[in-house]
Formats: C-alpha cells, sequence, structure tokens
C-alpha cells in the first residue's frame, strides 16, 4: 500500500497524467513580491526607451521591453516630499498633510506598506526619505537624513546613524540586496529602493567622471524661450539655466565657470557642465538597477516579482531653459513609469492612457490580493499594465502645487489629452492655455485667444468638478 501511495506522489510530482491527481505550483500560489525602485529627479527624457538621444539606459530599458512603460504617468505636485507623501497614502497633499517641503510627514496615518504589512508582507525601504519623520510601517528602514550625501554618505538604520564609506547609488543597492538575502523566504516581501540620484548636487560615481566629456549635448529646442506671452513667473524666477548669482550658477556652484565670453557663451558652457553630470549620475541608477535586476534572474525572484521604476516627478533639462521641477509644464509634470510582472504583463506593453502617482499605491495594493480602502483617491492600474482600458479611466487629472521658493508660488491647473490650462495663484493672477497636440512643447499661449472661449469654459468646469472629486472644496 505504501508503494502505490509513493509512486502516486512521485508520478504527480512528474507532471504525468494521473486522473484527478494535481500538484500545486507554489510558485503561482504565492502572493507576488513587490520591489518598487525610486530615483529623485529622474526626467523622462533621460531614459532611452522614452526615446533619449543624450544617453542610453539599457538596465532600465529591459524592464520596459519586458514589461509595461506608461507614456502618460504625471505628477500630482511637482516636488520632492509631497510626491512621495501621495505615492505613500494615495491621497493629494491637501489631505496626507505634505503640501511642501517643509510640512513634516504624520506617520501615524496609513500607507501601503502598512497594508501589506497587516496582509503579511515583509516592508522594508533603502534610501531617500525626505519626510522629516521616521519610516513606519516597516519590518527594516535604513534612509538617509535629509537629502543626503553622494559621497560617504550617512544612513540611518533603524534609527541608529552609520556612515558607509563610497559611492550612494551603490550604497543604498547594497543594503537592498543585503536585505533580500536574509529576508524570511516564508513571506512575499514589498521592497522599496529609493535613489539619492538624480538630485543636485550631481556628484558622479568615480568611474563615470569623464562619461560624456568629449562630446557636445545639444540643448532642448526651446532652451532659449524668450517666455513671450506666457506667466512673469517665467521671465523673474531663479530656476534657469544661466551665469547669474541666481539660476543654475548659485544653486550648482560653478567654480571654474568661465567669466569671458558672452552671456549665450557662458549660458551654453553651464549646460554642457550641468547635463553631463546629471546624465553621469543617471548612468549609476541604471547600473544598480541592473544588479537588482541580475540577482533577481539568479535566484528565480523574477518569475514572482512585480518590479516597479519610477521617479518622484519630472525635471527640466533645459527645456525653456530651466532646470529643476514645480512647474507644470511637461517636462516637470511627466514622470517615468516602467513596471514588469511576468505573469500578467505581455513584453513591449505600451500604455497611453493617464496615470499618475496617486495611483502608485492602489496599484501594488491590487496586485498583493489587498483591498483598496475607500479613502485613497487613486486607481489602481493594473488593467492597464495588461493591455485592457479599464471602463471610465480618467481622461483629465488636476494639478496643486503649493510651495513658495526661488520666485515661483502656489498655481493649479487641469491636463487632459489636448489641452492644458494652467493659473497662477501667486502675485498676480495669470492664465496660459496650451494645445498639446499642435504645440507640444508649450510655446504659445492660446488663454486669450477668442477662438479658444468654450474650450476655456469647459476646462475651468472640469477643474472644478475635479477640485470637488479630490476633496479640494475645504483647502
Amino acid at each position: 500500500m505504501k508503494s502505490i501511495i509513493f509512486l502516486a506522489v512521485l508520478f504527480c510530482a512528474l507532471d504525468l497524467s494521473i486522473s484527478g491527481c494535481q500538484v500545486p505550483n507554489t510558485q503561482d500560489s504565492q502572493k507576488p513580491n513587490i520591489i518598487f525602485i525610486m530615483a529623485d529627479d529622474h526626467a523622462a527624457q533621460a531614459i532611452s526607451c522614452y526615446g533619449s538621444q543624450m544617453n542610453s539606459t539599457p538596465n532600465i530599458d529591459r524592464i520596459a521591453s519586458e514589461g509595461a512603460w506608461f507614456e502618460n504617468c504625471f505628477c500630482t505636485n511637482s516636488i520632492c516630499s509631497p510626491s512621495r507623501a501621495a505615492i505613500l497614502t494615495g491621497k493629494y497633499s491637501h489631505l496626507n498633510g505634505v503640501r511642501d517641503n517643509v510640512e513634516k510627514f504624520n506617520g501615524l496615518q496609513n500607507t501601503y506598506p502598512k497594508y501589506l504589512r497587516n496582509a503579511g508582507y515583509q516592508t522594508a525601504v533603502a534610501g531617500k526619505w525626505h519626510l522629516k519623520s521616521q519610516p513606519t510601517g516597516f519590518d527594516y528602514w535604513n534612509v538617509l537624513p535629509g537629502q543626503g550625501e553622494y559621497h560617504n554618505p550617512v544612513l540611518i538604520e533603524n534609527g541608529v546613524e552609520k556612515k558607509h564609506p563610497g559611492y550612494v547609488t551603490d550604497i543604498i543597492t547594497d543594503i537592498a540586496l543585503d536585505w533580500l538575502k536574509e529576508r524570511d523566504r516564508e513571506k512575499p516581501f514589498c521592497l522599496m529602493i529609493h535613489h539619492k540620484a538624480v538630485h543636485a548636487n550631481w556628484e558622479a560615481d568615480d568611474k563615470y567622471a569623464n562619461m560624456f566629456s568629449d562630446i557636445n549635448i545639444p540643448e532642448p529646442a526651446t532652451f532659449y524661450d524668450d517666455f513671450e506671452g506666457r506667466s512673469p513667473q517665467l521671465a523673474n524666477h531663479q530656476l534657469f539655466v544661466g551665469p547669474s548669482q541666481w539660476g543654475l550658477h548659485y544653486e550648482y556652484r560653478f567654480g571654474e565657470m568661465p567669466v569671458e565670453g558672452s552671456i549665450q557663451d557662458r549660458k551654453e558652457w553651464m549646460y554642457q557642465r550641468y547635463i553631463k553630470d546629471y546624465l553621469r549620475c543617471v548612468a549609476s541608477v541604471d547600473e544598480n538597477i541592473g544588479r537588482v535586476l541580475a540577482y533577481l534572474d539568479e535566484t528565480g525572484l523574477d518569475k514572482n516579482t512585480i518590479i516597479i521604476y519610477t521617479s518622484d516627478q519630472g525635471f527640466f533639462l533645459g527645456e525653456h531653459g530651466l532646470y529643476d521641477k514645480r512647474f507644470m509644464y511637461e517636462e516637470s509634470l511627466r514622470l517615468p513609469l516602467l513596471i514588469r510582472y511576468p505573469k500578467e504583463i505581455k513584453p513591449a506593453t505600451h500604455v497611453e492612457k493617464m496615470v499618475l502617482n496617486l495611483d502608485f499605491a492602489e496599484t501594488i495594493l491590487d496586485y498583493a490580493g489587498v483591498e483598496i480602502p475607500e479613502d485613497m483617491q487613486g486607481k489602481s492600474f493594473r488593467q492597464l499594465a495588461k493591455g485592457q482600458s479599464p471602463e471610465g479611466w480618467r481622461d483629465g487629472m488636476y494639478y496643486r502645487f503649493y510651495e513658495e521658493a526661488y520666485g515661483i508660488g502656489p498655481c493649479e491647473g487641469i491636463r487632459t489629452q489636448q489641452y492644458k490650462l494652467i493659473h497662477y495663484l501667486y502675485g498676480d493672477e495669470f492664465w496660459e492655455l496650451y494645445d498639446l497636440k499642435n504645440d507640444p512643447h508649450e510655446m504659445e499661449n492660446l488663454y486669450t485667444d477668442i477662438t479658444y472661449k468654450n474650450t476655456i469654459e469647459v476646462l475651468k468646469n472640469e477643474m472644478s468638478e475635479l477640485r470637488l472629486q479630490y476633496k479640494f472644496g475645504e483647502e
């Protein structure tokens, strides 16, 4: 009798045909693991799968080629801390309490890592946190204080500070991989890898210090934008690439900037220094993503691990003569978003539908089989990643920026598939309207064009409806 049972079990394990005998696939029966990788200030236009002609990002591209890439992922408040808070909570800034880089995140509120942990997930975060309060909802955390340093950074491991020799992007990845190796293998995990790069000041790893040194990178088509017809903020703020006591010179402190030559010569010199240092930092991020992907491949975790790559917001790389973010123009508003999950997502899936950083928490909970709380304001884009089009998906998004700094102040706006309406609330009220289909670089403000009167009225009504939907009425 024992021999018969043994043979039956053996045949089942070999997947031989025995009527009524099924061996469960343990990989399929597991909840998916989740690795969420977020860079800081990584513009989509500096990723080759998004069409960059400036640099190559083969490891980031691999996530897209083996999964899905989202063309229209946007940020609801384009600045570091507010975006991070929105990603954690699935709520707009006025509800999660972080409107700018000054306000402190209340760690008592619910976040998607807390929901995952309650559902049996191990949770960990390594790298940049930048929320002024200690991480909560994690089994393990090891984060940079504030912005952190590129070289020999201090990190805080579960409350204890420790200095680490080396380059920050490598160190964050080392910490993440060490945690993966030591985790409880009986539980699914959610690991958040948050890189300091590509935030200013841009200090490259020594191995990439001379990258691009023998070439000139072309300036963007709008590099010499004169801001005619646009908000006075564009002409008077301090976040421009140019030889001035303010602007990029002040932020970046170019000690060796040549004083001879025209303003144009110095502006072009500054752009080359800036963009090359920026892209050198990107190269380290891409290299270390390759290390994570290699580990998943080597251990077989790739088969049941969702890997997501994004940034906390977009960034100007000289477009309109600007650097940094904050404004509602496309380069600041758009984030890269790539996701790979072999069980569900077909290779090279391209998603054009509009998604927001507000949707990340809901999507991750959806994949984990955790009920999405009613007070979260985003939507799961899981079906979009599968190439499907959920009924009633959004066709417009509301943007709200609060911070006053660098001569830039609060604004709000709406972006639809074709139009963008921006309302500047700082100083003298000002409006801008762009037809993104016919003016993708946002160079012609159409707000005073009488032929767009009805379009403006429709957009203002839609913006009011979105404000109501997202509970901005009592702001």
